[in-house]
């Protein structure tokens, strides 16, 4: 979406993935380089304009260190403490308390949120909905035109989910798995 748009986009990979990424538009760089954010300050000398961060943990204060002045850090998933014994809401507590902190001592030059798909879902119900329709509504204007193109890994049938769910656990697929189901006649994914 970012490439459709324009937008320079830096990605990190495992280096099997990056020639898919150059397909792409993006340059890639390895998520497991040790000196990774020189690399990037090597490509964004002044930082970058935003970052996506769905690792969490440590990822997002290195993650907020390399804005530009005006940038900002969207946290949204936490795959790095998937495994912590704290108890989530807990955690969703350090990490909302941390991006306040960091913003406000960017003193405005810099900023840090949290997207979570789902919120609204149950306390805004109806706006959550048009939320939703909107933003999908725009996703299938730009996939019907062609603009963009999904890349799926897999398709499998409803009954086959569980070797789905084998396929998408192996860390090596690129693009997401389409489970095909059937509803009165029509197929779907």
């Amino acid at each position: 979406l970012a490439r459709h748009d324009g937008v320079r986009v830096i990605g990190t990979a495992s280096p099997r993935h990056h020639d898919s990424l150059r397909r792409l538009g993006v340059e890639p760089l390895d998520y497991h380089s040790a000196d990774l954010s020189r690399q990037i300050r090597e490509l964004a000398p002044d930082g970058v304009a935003a970052v996506f961060d769905n690792i969490g943990g440590d990822s997002f204060r290195r993650s907020f260190d390399l804005l530009a002045d005006g940038g900002t850090l969207v946290g949204f998933g936490t795959a790095s403490q998937r495994d912590d014994a704290d108890n989530q809401l807990v955690t969703f507590a350090r990490i909302l308390s941390s991006f306040a902190a960091w913003s406000l001592r960017s003193k405005g030059r810099r900023r840090a949120t949290f997207y979570n798909f789902w919120g609204g879902s149950r306390t805004r119900p109806v706006r959550f909905q048009r939320r939703l329709a909107e933003d999908l509504g725009e996703l299938l204007k730009l996939l019907s035109a062609g603009a963009i193109e999904p890349i799926i890994a897999g398709r499998y049938t409803l009954e086959e989910a569980p070797a789905a769910l084998r396929f998408a656990e192996e860390r090596s697929t690129q693009g997401k798995v389409v489970i095909l189901g059937q509803t009165g006649g029509q197929r779907w994914g």
